[in-house]
């Protein structure tokens, strides 16, 4: 083990090593890392001045003191430059965000609000699917009507309802009557080779109103009726 010379100016030695270990606490992390390395520096330099000649430092502790040193400050670097793209990537993904306020977005979610015998909903594929169906049910439970969509590839398909049911009745003018307007719920139905697909999914119509900033939740798109949900969440802009 290393020692310091007790003698020739052994006080002033002493002093400066206390004084060393003692600085005052940096003002903020950088200034903290270069205030490590200086002190370990001072400490080592200090101490080979101060060695006993008889038992001198080993090189290989000194060698591995240092590579310990080099490996915390890259450390503390990477740290700061991980935060610097996290600040940089939160910025850019708000103002994506504020640009969608006033459209609408398709959630996952089974609701669908029919108004003026019109309404927006979608369908999400896992997996291509030979045959699939929406079944459109009003708050009874009762189905009112069902989307043939026949085959469909993988992906978003986002799709129009004009509220006219499976039983269709025609008014005076010979049009179709449609359903009250209201809320409804609806689910999706896919197969392939007769077996049932668990990857489907049914989309909601909503619309962003406002966006949330926050440091630890991130950026957060306020929707009517799904409420706050992330940027990951939203499927397809229409």
């Amino acid at each position: 083990m290393a020692t310091v010379n007790s003698t020739n100016g052994s006080t002033t030695n002493i002093n400066d090593l206390m004084a060393t270990m003692n600085a005052k606490a940096p003002s903020d992390a950088k200034d903290g890392v270069k205030a490590d390395t200086d002190k370990f520096m001072t400490l080592l330099v200090t101490q080979l001045k101060n060695q006993d000649p008889l038992n001198p430092l080993d090189n290989a502790q000194v060698t591995s003191q240092l590579a310990q040193l080099q490996t915390v400050t890259g450390v503390n670097k990477l740290n700061d430059t991980l935060e610097s793209l996290k600040a940089s990537y939160q910025s850019s993904e708000s103002m994506q965000a504020t640009n969608l306020i006033g459209h609408g977005v398709l959630v996952e979610g089974s609701n669908v609000t029919l108004s003026s015998s019109k309404a927006i909903l979608g369908v999400e594929l896992g997996s291509d699917a030979d045959k699939v169906a929406v079944e459109i049910k009003d708050s009874k439970g009762k189905v009112v009507q069902t989307m043939d969509l026949g085959a469909q590839k993988a992906g978003i398909l986002p799709l129009a309802w004009d509220g006219v049911p499976d039983a269709t009745k025609l008014d005076s003018n010979g049009k179709p009557v449609t359903v009250a307007d209201g809320s409804y719920t609806f689910s999706v139905v896919a197969t392939r080779g007769g077996d049932k697909l668990t990857d489907a999914k049914g989309l909601s119509f909503d619309s962003v109103a406002s966006v949330t900033t926050s440091g630890t939740d991130g950026v957060k798109l306020n929707l009517p009726s799904k409420g706050a949900v992330k940027m990951a969440d939203i499927k397809q802009v229409l």
